[in-house]
Parts: C-alpha cells; structure tokens; sequence
C-alpha cells in the first residue's frame, strides 16, 4: 500500500492535541512527518506520509477535530522570468520557503520548506509562483 501524502491546517484549538499519537494507536496507521510549523499564533501546517488499512478512518478523525485535510498533489514553483524580486511574498510564506538573502537582497525559493499553503500566489504582483500539478 502506497503512502498518501497529505498536507493538514490546523488552528489554535487543536494545535496542542496528540493527533499523531491517535493515528498511529487507534488508527494504527503509519506516520511519516514531512515538515511541520506552528506560527506564534499556534496555528499549524503539518504534511504528511500517511499509510495503513483504516487510511479514511484516520481521515475521519482529523476532520472531526477540526483539521483541514487536503491531498498534497500540487508543487508550487517560482518563474525565475517573472519574478522582480519585490520580495513581496517572503513575509507570507509561513514554511521560509521563500525567503530574502542578503546582502544580495535577491529572493530564494526552498522548494523543500514549501508546504503548499498558496499563499505566495495570492501575492505575488508579477505572478511569477505557479502552482505545478
């Protein structure tokens, strides 16, 4: 059986609850933790691998605590002929995916930190992230 990955939202009220340790003892399913981040507000963006034969049920449950489960099918990339570097998007990226270097003062995407919350497109004035299926 082949792992989903998932990206989970999660706000304040279910930031401090062991969702994982209830995956994995009374779903018993297999967790592979991708990135996670918690904000200063204690809301969170956690993806996921997740994998065994009561998958839905511990979907089920996510949702009942109130999490937000969407499948992690989508990349997100930068359009190197785009963008300006404005810089606009670093301060909405809540992973530090897109962040500014100094002392070049040039915008860099870690495509690895992006935890594909989209933010950055909403942003951008150029246009220049793009989501990639």
């Amino acid at each position: 059986m082949a792992p989903h990955k998932i990206v989970l939202r999660f706000g304040s009220s279910t930031s401090d609850q062991p969702i994982i340790y209830h995956l994995v003892k009374d779903y018993d399913l297999v967790v592979n933790i991708i990135k996670a981040k918690i904000n200063p507000h204690l809301e969170g963006t956690m993806v996921l691998d997740l994998v065994g034969e009561r998958y839905e049920d511990g979907i089920e449950y996510l949702r009942s605590q109130g999490i937000t489960v969407h499948p992690l099918t989508q990349e997100v990339v930068r359009n190197n002929e785009r963008c300006t570097m404005c810089g606009a998007c670093t301060s909405h990226c809540p992973a530090g995916a897109l962040y500014m270097e100094r002392p070049s003062m040039e915008v860099q995407f870690d495509g690895d930190k992006c935890v594909v919350c989209l933010q950055c497109l909403k942003v951008c004035p150029v246009r220049a992230m793009e989501v990639r299926i």
